[in-house]
């Protein structure tokens, strides 16, 4: 695949780019090699591969859901910074 200097300035006015002469013959380059490397990738044979979103089989590592006591007022903000008795306090934000 031939990647023309047309299409590099099109991409890089897409991307609000401004090369300069010499940076246009370099980022041909580079994207002509790239898009020469993914275009060998389409000889391979891929009808007999399973299409997956993972190489390895995922399992939940979640636990299970349980109903437990929470802790109380006093507990809870037994560790606060600043309390006002029943709730946390925090900075105000503006």
């Amino acid at each position: 695949m031939k990647i023309t200097k047309d299409e590099v300035l099109h991409v890089a006015n897409l991307a609000r780019l401004t090369l300069s002469d010499k940076e246009l013959e370099v980022m041909t380059g580079q994207l002509d090699t790239i898009l020469s490397y993914v275009n060998k990738l389409e000889e391979l044979d891929t009808g007999t591969v399973e299409p997956t979103t993972h190489v390895l089989s995922i399992t939940n590592a979640f636990r299970e859901d349980r109903v437990t006591d929470s802790l109380s007022r006093e507990e809870s903000l037994a560790n606060a910074p600043l309390h006002n008795g029943e709730s946390f306090k925090v900075p105000k934000i503006i």
